[in-house]
């Protein structure tokens, strides 16, 4: 599967300052088993959250996810893919997880990126060459001033490295080349 992790990527000595925002060697193999690109894997320093290594993962086709949260039980999202982001998709593009998802977007655009809000939720979107990164939480848990303070603070946890291979579908053997894809169940006594 992915097996670049031993080809010479150098970890950056990643410190929190107090946010346990840091990844240990074992997180970035975590998320690299699950095909995020080693470009795409970032921390944020968040005062008073803590990264949850349990949702250090991927997202989407080999992006990075994770999730931050506070004594309190706040949550703030990370997410990094590839991508674009502009002044005109800034309103039609969702703010992530907001309920309903259709709920009209309020967008600023500042030195950090772009500040969305909708429906009690709200983010900062900011892009570093081809990365999106996305850092997102609730209006109450989280104010905008630490959100861009984080998000404009972001860096990548791995140094160097070249993306490894795509990750390619797994094997199930038990599909069919025909008709509609449904697996072979083969029936046995009393089925």
């Amino acid at each position: 599967m992915l097996k670049s992790v031993g080809l010479g990527i150098v970890v950056l000595a990643v410190a929190g300052c107090g946010s346990g925002g840091a990844l240990s060697q074992a997180l970035i193999d975590q998320a690299r088993a699950a095909g995020v690109a080693p470009d795409l894997i970032y921390v944020v320093d968040v005062p008073g959250y803590d990264l949850v290594e349990q949702s250090v993962g991927g997202v989407n086709e080999e992006g990075f996810g994770a999730f931050y949260v506070s004594p309190e039980g706040e949550q703030l999202q990370l997410r990094v893919d590839r991508g674009t982001f502009s002044d005109a998709l800034c309103p039609d593009k969702p703010v992530t997880d907001a309920d309903p998802v259709g709920s009209p977007v309020q967008c600023a655009r500042d030195e950090a990126g772009w500040y969305r809000q909708a429906a009690g939720r709200h983010e900062y979107v900011a892009v570093r060459g081809d990365a999106v990164l996305v850092l997102a939480g609730k209006l109450a848990d989280v104010d905008r001033d630490t959100l861009k303070t984080a998000v404009g603070s972001a860096r990548r946890a791995v140094a160097t490295g070249s993306p490894g291979p795509r990750r390619s579908p797994v094997e199930r053997g038990d599909l069919p080349t025909v008709g509609d894809g449904a697996s072979i169940q083969p029936t046995g006594p009393g089925g």
